[in-house]
């Protein structure tokens, strides 16, 4: 099982931890830093959206360092405000093609409720 992953200083700046659970599977963890909060105490749209990316772009095999895919689309619903300590994003690799990559995500709160889910689909490079 391949357990590289991409490492961008972003992704560190978010604080991101992997777990790769099979070749088509990756957990990404988050925790929620202050930062990351909207107005009304929950984690802003764009972060969770962001931790959906960073998940789905991992499901693929790297080379080194580099990415092998870039977001071509990504759609996130929201189904309930994040708050906690951390975010766990559950990304499934659905299809591989030759040229696109159909990407499922799932993000749970630090109690396993189902916050947001989002599905990508990503160009290889």
């Amino acid at each position: 099982m391949d357990n590289n992953y991409i490492n961008n200083p972003f992704d560190d700046f978010m604080g991101c931890q992997y777990e790769r659970v099979s070749n088509t599977n990756i957990k990404v963890t988050m925790p929620i830093q202050p930062l990351f909060l909207n107005t009304i105490g929950v984690v802003h749209g764009g972060i969770i959206s962001t931790l959906a990316d960073i998940a789905m772009g991992n499901t693929t095999k790297t080379t080194g360092n580099k990415q092998s895919v870039v977001t071509v689309d990504i759609k996130t619903s929201f189904l309930k405000g994040a708050t906690g300590e951390f975010l766990v994003a559950d990304a499934h690799l659905i299809k591989k093609g030759r040229t696109l990559n159909h990407v499922d995500c799932y993000i749970y709160d630090e109690n396993n409720v189902l916050v947001a889910k989002s599905s990508g689909i990503f160009a290889n490079t």
